[in-house]
Parts: C-alpha cells; sequence; structure tokens
C-alpha cells in the first residue's frame, strides 16, 4: 500500500506542473485592451523588415503592414542577399506604395549574424521616432500597429514585444511546436513577469514584433549591441533592462501571426540553432552548467511516463510502477487535450505527444551537441 501511495504521490508534479504554468501565463495582457485608434499627433514609425530567402512569405507580410490603420509610418524591406527572388517581390509591391522603399543589405561584416547586420541597416536610413523590427514570416492585422503604439505608451516603454499566434499548416508543426513553446511559458510566466523582472535573466523580448523608442535604441547600441547573439531579441531586451530601460511584453493573437518554420527539417535546424546558443543568456552566469539537464528535462519527463508505462504492461516493472506511470501519461493527455482544444487545432493530437517530445530531446541533444555553433540559411556562425 505504502509503494502505491507514494507512486500516487510521485505522478504530482506531471497532473499540476501543467496547470500552474497556465495559472501564471494567464495573468498576460492583450493589445485587445488597448485602443484602436491612434494617438494624437501620431509619432512616425519605421517599420524594418530583415529578409533572406522568404519568397514563402514576405508578401503576405509587406502586404499586411502595409494595411495597417496607423496615420503615419514607412516600412523598410532589406533583402539579405535573397537568391529565392525575395527582393524582387518586394519590390513589385514598392513600386505602387511610395511607402515601401526596398535595400539591398551591404556585405556582412565579420563577427555579425545576418538578421542583426539587415536590422542595423535598416535602422541606419530609418526616420522614425519609433522603430519597428518585425519578421518577414509574420502577418499583421490593420489594427496591430496602433494598438501597439498605443500599448508603447500606455506601460510607458521603451522597448515593446509583442507575441502572436503561431501557424500551424502541418502534422510536425502541430506535433512539434506547442512543446517548444510550453517550455518558455514555464520558464518565463505571463507577459507581466517579464514586465516585473527584477533581473536580466528574466527579461524576454519576441523578435517577430519589436517597438522601440528610437532614443534608447541608439543609447544601447542598437543591434551592434547584439551583433554575436543568436537570441538577438532576447539579448535587445537584457540591454535595454541593464541600460535602466522599462521593457514590456503583451500578447496579441487576433492582429499578429507569425508561420516559423513549415517542415520537420526547418523546425529542427530553427530550434537548434537558438535553444542552447540562446538559452545561455536566459540563465544567471553562475547556473549556467545547469543549462544542458534544463533543456533536456521537459522532454525526459514527458517520455518517462511512457516508457514506465509501457514496460509496466509487459509485466517488466511492478504495479506500483504501473500506478504512477497510468496516472501521469493520463494527466499529460488530458492536458494536451485541453490545449490542442484551446488553440483550436485537432484534439487527437495530443496522443501524439510523445512523438513531440521525442523530436524535441533531438533538437535538444543536437543544440548540446553544437554548442555555440551556429548554421542558419547558408551561413555559419559562432554566438558569443
Amino acid at each position: 500500500m505504502i509503494a502505491y501511495v507514494a507512486a500516487a504521490v510521485a505522478a504530482l508534479p506531471w497532473v499540476l506542473i501543467p496547470w500552474l504554468a497556465i495559472a501564471r501565463a494567464k495573468r498576460s495582457r492583450t493589445l485587445a485592451e488597448e485602443r484602436d485608434t491612434p494617438p494624437s499627433p501620431a509619432p512616425h514609425v519605421s517599420i524594418v523588415v530583415p529578409a533572406r530567402d522568404e519568397r514563402r512569405n514576405i508578401a503576405r507580410c509587406v502586404r499586411g503592414i502595409l494595411s495597417s490603420t496607423y496615420p503615419d509610418f514607412d516600412v523598410i524591406v532589406v533583402d539579405d542577399h535573397s537568391s529565392d527572388g525575395t527582393g524582387e517581390i518586394a519590390r513589385a509591391i514598392a513600386a505602387s506604395d511610395a511607402r515601401l522603399r526596398v535595400l539591398e543589405s551591404p556585405a556582412l561584416p565579420d563577427g555579425w549574424f545576418g538578421k542583426q547586420w539587415a536590422c542595423a541597416t535598416g535602422a541606419s536610413v530609418a526616420r522614425g521616432e519609433l522603430l519597428c523590427f518585425t519578421d518577414a514570416d509574420t502577418e499583421h492585422a490593420s489594427e496591430l500597429l496602433t494598438r501597439a503604439v498605443n500599448a508603447l505608451r500606455s506601460r510607458p516603454a521603451d522597448l515593446l514585444s509583442v507575441a502572436g499566434v503561431q501557424e500551424l499548416s502541418s502534422f510536425w508543426e502541430r506535433v512539434v511546436q506547442p512543446q517548444i513553446f510550453f517550455v518558455l511559458v514555464m520558464r518565463y510566466g505571463s507577459t507581466e513577469a517579464v514586465g516585473a523582472a527584477k533581473r536580466a535573466e528574466d527579461v524576454i523580448a519576441n523578435g517577430q514584433f519589436l517597438l522601440v523608442r528610437r532614443d534608447a535604441y541608439d543609447a544601447v547600441g542598437g543591434h551592434t549591441a547584439v551583433r554575436d547573439k543568436v537570441a538577438e531579441d532576447l539579448a535587445l531586451g537584457q540591454k535595454f533592462f541593464r541600460a535602466g530601460n522599462r521593457v514590456a511584453m503583451v500578447l496579441a493573437p487576433q492582429y499578429l501571426t507569425t508561420h516559423m518554420y513549415a517542415s520537420l527539417a526547418e523546425l529542427v535546424r530553427g530550434w537548434r540553432k537558438n535553444v542552447y546558443a540562446g538559452g545561455r543568456d536566459a540563465v544567471p552566469r553562475q547556473a549556467r552548467l545547469l543549462i544542458p539537464f534544463a533543456l533536456l528535462l521537459p522532454p525526459l519527463a514527458a517520455l518517462a511516463p511512457v516508457v514506465s508505462l509501457a514496460l509496466a504492461l509487459a509485466g517488466v516493472v511492478t504495479g506500483a510502477w504501473l500506478l504512477w506511470s497510468a496516472v501521469s501519461v493520463a494527466a499529460t493527455v488530458f492536458w494536451w487535450l485541453v490545449l490542442y482544444g484551446y488553440v483550436r487545432e485537432p484534439r487527437w493530437y495530443a496522443f501524439l505527444y510523445p512523438v513531440g517530445a521525442l523530436v524535441v530531446l533531438y533538437i535538444m541533444i543536437g543544440a548540446l551537441a553544437r554548442g555555440d555553433r551556429v548554421s542558419w540559411k547558408g551561413r555559419r556562425y559562432r554566438s558569443a
């Protein structure tokens, strides 16, 4: 009997932790709380879009930005030596809209990541009092910029990061992406926790949409200050924080959509480049030896009850192990059923969570093996 009680108690982390994480995340604020009318006078906003081989996304991104209800903005697409016609598509749109211009990124200097160099190139010619950096794989609703400017002013903040909804269009995206983002929720909690952070390591920013005050951006050194960081958004948010600037985050599932990766190969490459080299900045320096443990724990914790349940059903381990694993697996499946329903994806994906956990484990092991060596879109870097 004692063994069964111990097994039931041991299952409590699998039963409770997901719901505690969601309870923290529910303290978040959204752009829906902000006014949909621009301030008067409306500060000029320059929107910089770094783009390298984004033929699949660039037209949708640029047209969404240009549909904005905000009255005073311009758009700068920086074509980062694309080989797939990204620049030509953007220039075709610019030919019919004077608010858009397309720049060729200069040759990449040593020690720079391509995205940061493209952002710095765009910022160097931008004339806005506010700068917005947004990824080419995003889609903007017409109210997004107006509400974001109002949020920046109402906080008030020097850097506002907007987190939208992830577009999941393939089997592997639906299996893997929710697990990665759940790990991020467990680490950072709510948008308000980020805004109230007492340490730079507890600050995160989402490079898919960053709105900054130009004077604060220049004062911290802009993207030059994070030129050698694979997770440049996180690093830039921390630079702002350490300089005494206010960093804020807000959710915008109704107004910002991002399609990060479209295949299993893209998912693996994309997350593998970020999770270790970028994750080092997400923990205090004295705790960095624990990073391998922190990266491997979530997928291993998801898989352990599944393996134990299989062994128990095969008669390899005792009945107490069967109780622990059955309760843990059932609680996890129930949690994913609720989550997939919330994000309006087919609920049957909940039963495939071990497959997602295996892919995440593969990503984490690959990231740890590569260390600070990063490969992305035909370039090789070493992250500081």
